[in-house]
């Protein structure tokens, strides 16, 4: 692997110039799979700040990154964010902890860390056989307590000042002098305070000289005795004085989360949602406390103030994009909605569309025109609903012509700070609650596009336009809508090449269960052409067209076979046949009117003809008429020239929905299991020691040309190693995971990678070691991949070792088997075991190229694919 300290030699190449004296940067990098850290020495301000910046346009777009940026040092450096650091963060997680700061301050930003020790604190009370007491939630502090603290809090700070430092950023350790405090309850509580009083000239201080300030939450009386206050509490206090922008409350579980349903929060709009959520059963104890002590704190705040509860290393995610990631709570303001204008103020709702709406603020009609059509819906028996925050930052019109159709989005228009704060999510949740079915139009030139794309179950592109659905099943249903929004006619049927797919980016990933949602209710047939149809893929490619309920096979080419009937086809009589590329390329002329989908199973370095022929004679005919190829081979998995979409569901997803170009490059078999293993703790991996996976392979993925490798007798009682470097599923493995991790290409991820096959016809066992950069727990590792692979239908976690025959057969992968090493070994459990099986002909093939054909299509992802749950018993 190419390390970091090395790439910053490479001249022009590198990322940013080293400087003669300078510390090293470790930013951290998140990215929608993972994140990873980087090393960069320290440069020029200008150009080291629109590297850095560059870098977050990975976690979110352009546009909202820099909106962020510009909202965030709108303010006095000291206004930015007031960040309270649990002791647990900095005892477990001080690495990433540094880095998040680290990266924060290489924008241009100084957040202000307010830190506690309670952890490490009772450690060392236990260590002396000092007992830790506590009265209401509060630690009685006498003077030996005090005394330990005192020393612990010093060792914290410095702990992270030092870590600070070692990255290149300067900051200033500050012990005391910035709360005045008097006791709280000197009787009850012995040395506790309650701030009367902040300095902030010293947080201030410390800005000035481009320091991070670094505080502890000890306090002095006037007269100089130190007293124990909470670090929440101080925080809360700091954050009185200053009015940030941002409180942050850092914690391991990266956000707060709902009792019942056991989701993560995403958004909590005080003035809207308090009351009712305080009724919650499962809001008590310390969530109530917490909860009330926030609204108090919002409540003597300015409405731009907003409280993030978020782990360390989803902090630039949560502070620079709009979907965020950990939990927002802020004060917003209460939604309306109103079934006529006279009940809403029209001047201010003028004024909102004059500004943000485009055919309104582009003259091409005006605010009187509009609420003319509205009266005049309303005369003709429709209806029409409109909502809005009130102080209309937000506003949105529904209309629907009579009772029964589905309603249309008519306007939503929402201003700058509406969308910095969220506010417009809480509007669209308002807006489905009443309408349960919606379609709307948006010009494509939107500077919100995504935001409209992530609230989605489909849509279409007409013209300068996009529709957009949410609810609607019903195919029919979509083309009279697409229709009558767009004002040209649409296809009666589910057309192949429309994106039709489920929401995809949610505030906390995927959304829902996977899955996309199929809108045809056409039962007109999409054919496919198969060439190279002799080998075991061929095979299962056949029986899962076979049983599929919208594709056909249109050819089935096989040179060995050509003449004979395909076996185990029973939709249609069908022989095989030998096509020539040139004959490939005659067929793909037509369009999708002989053949929607080529799918190429031949040996490496045998596709690429074809491929060309496909290519040469659909030059002509639009995109979406084009034939989509699907190549099984190697060849187009390292594909640079962005015509190509690597086809691993489960990690690429979005970019297989949206690029959608026509040719997938369908994974290898090897890869895709190690992929599985390793892509949920990218974000965890140490960047100095390489990941390994050991791999094992029925002899079915050794082809049908004779071998060794495929010769039962010879494999009985065996095992064979072969290809111990640079198989080509080694090279891949990294290739993709470097694009998954968004690793700079200088810098890409390596892994280590030996193959075997054993006497068993088909299934692949993966072991892999996974080197991590900070010490995980096994609850932590199960939790990780149950969360990354919540929802997908053909990835199952256990934590149960899974076994190779109890997956041959099935179309799904399981990864389990966790396992982390003991924290008396040497590097202190920084390592992470996992295991993978799939059936290497299915979920490592066959199964695969129909899930890509499907999004590919526009079909559901998972139409004609037997789902079921795993022979084992999943925990």
């Amino acid at each position: 692997m190419i390390r970091a300290s090395r790439l910053l030699k490479q001249g022009a190449g590198a990322i940013a110039r080293p400087r003669a004296i300078g510390p090293v940067l470790s930013a951290a990098h998140k990215t929608y799979s993972g994140h990873r850290a980087y090393s960069y020495q320290q440069g020029p301000d200008t150009s080291e700040k629109e590297t850095i910046v560059k870098l977050l346009y990975n976690i979110g777009s352009k546009k909202e990154v820099e909106q962020y940026l510009r909202h965030f040092s709108s303010v006095e450096s000291q206004k930015f964010a007031v960040i309270k650091v649990g002791g647990a963060v900095i005892s477990d997680d001080l690495a990433t902890l540094a880095s998040a700061l680290t990266f924060l301050n290489r924008v241009g930003l100084y957040p202000i860390v307010v830190h506690g020790a309670g952890p490490q604190l009772n450690k060392r009370l236990e260590a002396a056989n000092i007992e830790a007491r506590y009265e209401d939630g509060i630690r009685i502090t006498d003077g030996p307590t005090l005394a330990i603290a005192r020393e612990v809090f010093a060792s914290e700070n410095r702990k992270l000042v030092e870590a600070l430092e070692r990255l290149g950023t300067r900051a200033r350790p500050i012990t005391g002098g910035v709360f005045v405090a008097d006791y709280l309850n000197k009787d009850k509580y012995d040395r506790v305070g309650r701030i009367v009083r902040v300095n902030r000239e010293v947080v201030e201080s410390s800005i000035l000289a481009g320091c991070l300030p670094i505080l502890t939450s000890l306090a002095e009386t006037p007269d100089g005795q130190i007293l124990n206050v909470n670090a929440d509490i101080a925080a809360g206090e700091l954050a009185r004085v200053l009015e940030p922008l941002k409180i942050v409350y850092l914690n391991e579980k990266n956000g707060l989360y709902h009792g019942t349903t056991g989701k993560r929060i995403e958004t909590i709009h005080l003035d809207e949602e308090y009351e009712d959520l305080l009724k919650e059963p499962w809001v008590r104890y310390g969530t109530k406390l917490k909860l009330k002590e926030i609204k108090e704190l919002l409540d003597t705040l300015p409405r731009s103030s907003s409280v993030a509860i978020i782990s360390a290393e989803h902090l630039h995610k949560e502070l620079f994009t709009h979907s965020g990631a950990g939990t927002l709570i802020m004060r917003g303001h209460r939604l309306f909605s109103a079934r006529d204008l006279a009940n809403i103020d029209a001047d201010r709702l003028r004024a909102l569309l004059m500004e943000c709406d485009p055919t309104i603020s582009s003259g091409a009609t005006t605010a009187a025109s509009y609420w003319q059509q509205l009266a005049e819906l309303k005369k003709q028996g429709g209806e029409y609903w409109i909502y809005g925050d009130e102080p209309y930052q937000v506003a949105a019109v529904v209309t629907r012509q009579k009772e029964g159709q589905v309603a249309v989005l008519d306007k939503f228009a929402a201003s700058r700070a509406a969308v910095l704060g969220n506010i417009n999510d809480n509007a669209w949740k308002l807006i489905v609650r009443d309408h349960p079915r919606l379609v709307w139009s948006v010009p494509r030139a939107d500077d919100n596009l995504s935001w409209h794309f992530e609230r989605a179950d489909g849509s279409w592109a007409v013209g300068d336009n996009i529709v957009f659905w949410y609810g609607v099943e019903d195919w029919k249903q979509v083309s009279d809508l697409i229709a009558s929004k767009s004002g040209s006619a649409a296809p009666k049927q589910h057309p192949p090449g429309v994106r039709a797919y489920s929401t995809m980016a949610r505030r906390n990933g995927f959304a829902g269960n996977g899955q996309r949602r199929s809108y045809s209710s056409s039962s007109t047939p999409l054919r496919v052409g198969l060439i190279g149809a002799r080998g075991y893929t061929g095979r299962e490619l056949i029986k899962l067209i076979n049983g599929h309920p919208r594709l056909e096979l249109a050819y089935v080419s096989s040179r060995e076979l050509a003449g004979q009937p395909v076996a185990g086809y029973t939709k249609a009589p069908l022989d095989h046949v030998n096509l020539s590329a040139q004959e490939v390329g005659s067929i793909a002329r037509e369009g999708r009117s002989l053949v929607d989908a080529w799918v190429l199973a031949l040996p490496n370095n045998v596709a690429a003809p074809f491929v060309k022929a496909i290519d040469s004679a659909v030059g002509s005919i639009s995109r979406e008429e084009q034939p989509i190829v699907v190549d099984l081979s190697a060849d187009y998995r390292f594909d640079a020239t962005g015509e190509w979409v690597y086809g691993l569901p489960e990690l690429h997803r979005s970019t297989l929905v949206t690029k959608n170009t026509g040719r997938i490059a369908n994974p290898g078999c090897y890869a895709t299991g190690a992929q599985l293993g390793i892509a949920p703790l990218l974000r965890y991996l140490d960047a100095d020691r390489l990941p390994s996976v050991f791999g094992v392979s029925g002899y079915s993925g050794a082809g049908t040309k004779a071998s060794q490798k495929n010769d039962p007798m010879f494999l009985k009682d065996n095992l064979i190693a072969y290809a111990p470097v640079n198989h080509i599923h080694e090279r891949e493995i990294g290739h993709s995971l470097t694009r998954t991790g968004g690793f700079p290409s200088g810098n890409p991820l390596q892994v280590q990678f030996s193959p075997h096959v054993a006497p068993f016809f088909q299934g692949i066992h993966l072991t892999i070691h996974l080197p991590l950069r900070m010490s995980v727990s096994l609850s932590d590792i199960a939790e990780v991949y149950r969360e990354f692979y919540q929802g997908e239908k053909l990835v199952h976690v256990t934590e149960g070792t899974p076994v190779v025959r109890d997956n041959a057969g099935k179309h799904y992968a399981v990864v389990g088997g966790f396992a982390v090493p003991p924290h008396t070994e040497g590097l202190a459990g920084r390592r992470a075991v996992v295991n993978v099986t799939l059936d290497n002909l299915l979920k490592g093939a066959a199964t695969q190229a129909v899930q890509n054909m499907n999004i590919a299509l526009g079909l559901d992802e998972y139409l004609g694919i037997p789902l079921e749950e795993p022979a084992m018993s999943l925990k």
